[in-house]
């Protein structure tokens, strides 16, 4: 279907995010259903959630890949638009889901993400070129099963579409490197699950490679202290978790000494 909204479900999960969830509802005003699933919120997010017209479910958090399928099993309709509860779409892209073509089960659809810690915009590194996948019918495509860097898997390529997710997920640059290793023991065990495993000697190896491909191939320096802050963010992401692999194989800090 064109020029119009079709039988569309806009879910998001959440949990304490009344910081952001305002915006990121209010760009979803257009969908016919809005579907907030809460995992046990401590502020307002479910009564504001609840004022802005959006049904809501509640859920204990089964892990970030889990919980979105659970949204989005939970929707009414089989198209699905999925927005985090920091992230809003711009004119141009709500524009472009009134326009898109859901005529064909099998199509999905992806957005340029635009990242910000604080105020400002990240816009070289790893997160200058962020495409995502959002917009997808769930009959043919849905949310791997992670526990943390879940995505949509579909059958085909995604087309993208114009406009853009803005992404306010960062309070500052502390926020950053704090995220990745709060992230870092889930991707361990979504490595462990898959019997992957790690050697010491690679740990330093990945980690300059991780820094200087964000910072300097990918040109993350001009983005100034927050290029480097993201480009750290990268050598926790590549070596914190492979070193938790091996603590825990150890059996802790102490190695195998420890257990004795």
């Amino acid at each position: 279907m064109t020029g119009g909204v079709p039988a569309l479900s806009a879910v998001v999960i959440a949990k304490d995010a009344a910081g952001h969830l305002a915006a990121t509802l209010a760009s979803l005003a257009f969908c016919p259903e809005r579907l907030v699933v809460d995992s046990g919120s401590t502020d307002d997010t479910v009564a504001l959630a609840r004022a802005a017209g959006a049904r809501v479910e509640l859920q204990p958090f089964l892990g970030y890949g889990l919980q979105k399928r659970r949204a989005v099993a939970l929707a009414a309709h089989d198209w699905i638009l999925s927005l985090d509860a920091d992230e809003a779409l711009d004119a141009e892209a709500v524009a472009a889901v009134h326009e898109a073509d859901l005529s064909d089960p099998a199509a999905c659809f992806a957005f340029r993400r635009r990242t910000f810690i604080g105020g400002r915009e990240v816009r070289h590194g790893p997160w200058g070129s962020d495409r995502v996948l959002r917009l997808f019918n769930r009959l043919t495509a849905n949310f791997s099963p992670l526990e943390v860097h879940e995505q949509v898997e579909s059958r085909t390529r995604p087309r993208l579409l114009p406009g853009t997710i803005m992404h306010h997920s960062f309070s500052d640059c502390s926020d950053v490197l704090a995220r990745s290793i709060r992230y870092a023991r889930l991707k361990a065990g979504v490595m462990r699950a898959k019997g992957e495993g790690a050697r010491a000697w690679t740990l330093p190896l990945r980690g300059a490679a991780s820094f200087l491909k964000s910072y300097l191939l990918q040109g993350g320096w001009r983005d100034g202290t927050a290029g480097f802050v993201v480009a750290l963010s990268r050598v926790i992401d590549s070596t914190l978790p492979r070193a938790l692999l091996l603590l825990d194989r150890d059996g802790g800090p102490g190695g195998p000494s420890s257990t004795a």
